[in-house]
Formats: C-alpha cells, structure tokens, sequence
C-alpha cells in the first residue's frame, strides 16, 4: 500500500477530517504504510503527500479531509470520568511531549536544507537545525558545540507559518530571520553601516546580498532540518526543548547562552546604526 493509499484509506475509515499530525500519529500505529528506513512517518511527509493528490484530498492548513468531508472537523476525543481528569490531563500532556519531541527530534528524520524548499507547510509548528559536522562552524563555536555532545544548533517557533519564518526568513534570508542573522555574525559576516539609521526597528540588521548568498549557500552545503505542524503551547514547548537540549546559537530561554554570540550581535547592531 502507498503512502497516499494508506492516507485515503484511514480518512475513509474516521469519516472525518483529521490534521496531518493525527493522520502521521495513525499511520504509524497501524503499520498499513512502512518507510524504506523503518523510521516514522512524520506530518510534513503527510502535507507533501496529500498537495500531490488534489483529486483526491481536501486541505486547509494542516488540516486534510476527503472530498465530501470538507466540513468535518478533526475529532478530538474527552475523557468525562472527573475523578481522572487532572491525572489523565497530566499524563496525557507529558505523552503529548514526549510525542512531539521524537518527531522533532529523531535525527533520521532531518533532511539536508539544500532539499526542503518545496516541502515546508504554509502552517504554524516548531523546527529544529542541526549541523552534519560540528567542524564547520568557526572557532571557538565548533569547540562549544563539540562540548555539547550533540549537532543541534537552533530551535525556533513559527506561530504564524512555517515557510515564512523557518524556511524563508531563517534559511533564506526573506525577511529577518534571528537564526540567519545569528550565524551570519558567527560566519564573520558583518551589516552595511548605517544601513539601520534610517528604520524604524534598531536591530533587524541585514548583511549585504552578496554575503547573505554565500551564507544561504553554507547553509545549504551544512545544515540539516526538521520540523514538526503546531497550533497551541508554542511557547511552552519551546522553552522545554531550549532548556533540555542548549541548542548552540539560541540565546533566549537558553541556561547556556554564548555571551560570546551575544557581543557579536550586539557589533552587528552598532555597525548597523553607525552614522
């Protein structure tokens, strides 16, 4: 059975419509569609697989119904025992974490940042970027990640949409991305001076465009990403994973946050500002 076949098949099965994250979630539980890696099939391959059969399904962001179910709503299920609310609550929140974070986490489920223009949804969640050789960052920041003993360098947030922030704003330089700002310094990138002296927002600086090619092309040739579709607790479950994982570059929410980076930004931005 293909992946698209598996998809139909449940969708028919729950008589409704059900989010990408749900139908991934099902899938994975019920074996009907195995990947080539035996690894688990993620909602972003759900989102990717359902835009290439519009004849057959019905999308509005992260959500997917068959034709004739495109009134339905995703079905969520209430457990109205009161006297297991609270313990169902709990537990059922920590299952919930511990969910998301495998399929944000799960490294064989990262793709080369090279290969993703063309999958990242138009719908909110959390990404995660990791580096395939932690001696490719300058010194003393492959040092630091090497002290780490893990690749991940950045979690983020996209409360609004995914290619926006994560793929064009961060990786892309469409916008002003914190992350792509960020490694930009650490590359030894520095802004025009007094490119900022005449906006509005003081620290938004942007490299010029032949170095903010170069670094896309780094990105490109080192990174590695992941993501996952989400629509509540951004925050929350962001600043669990900051604060487990460290991850290299994030600076807010993080207990080891590189004083170092944080004086580069802060160069960038005088320069920026310089008259």
């Amino acid at each position: 059975m293909t992946l698209h076949e598996a998809i139909e098949k449940l969708l028919r099965q729950k008589g409704h419509a059900m989010t990408t994250q749900q139908i991934a979630d099902e899938l994975n539980k019920n074996g009907w569609y195995k990947k080539k890696d035996n690894s688990e099939i993620q909602a972003f391959q759900i989102h990717g697989r359902t835009r290439n059969y519009e004849k057959i399904f019905v999308r509005s962001g992260s959500t997917v119904s068959l034709f004739g179910q495109l009134n339905n709503k995703p079905k969520v299920e209430i457990n109205i025992e009161p006297k297991k609310i609270v313990k169902n609550i709990s537990q059922e929140k920590s299952r919930n974490f511990s969910s998301l974070e495998k399929n944000l986490m799960t490294e064989e489920s990262f793709v080369n940042a090279l290969e993703i223009d063309n999958l990242i949804p138009n719908v909110p969640g959390l990404y995660c970027i990791r580096i395939f050789d932690h001696n490719n960052l300058p010194k003393p920041f492959n040092k630091y990640l090497a002290d780490r003993n893990h690749n991940i360098i950045y979690l983020g947030i996209a409360t609004g949409s995914l290619k926006k922030r994560f793929l064009n704003q961060e990786l892309r330089a469409k916008g002003h991305g914190t992350f792509f700002r960020s490694i930009g310094a650490i590359l030894g990138y520095r802004p025009i001076k007094g490119s900022l002296t005449t906006k509005k927002n003081k620290r938004n600086y942007k490299f010029e465009q032949s170095d903010e090619k170069k670094i896309v092309e780094w990105i490109n040739k080192n990174l590695k990403v992941n993501w996952i579709e989400l629509d509540n607790n951004y925050e929350e479950i962001e600043t669990e994973l900051i604060t487990k994982y460290k991850p290299l570059i994030n600076l807010a929410k993080n207990p080891e946050a590189l004083e170092i980076l944080s004086k580069l930004r802060k160069e960038c931005v005088e320069i920026a500002n310089q008259e």
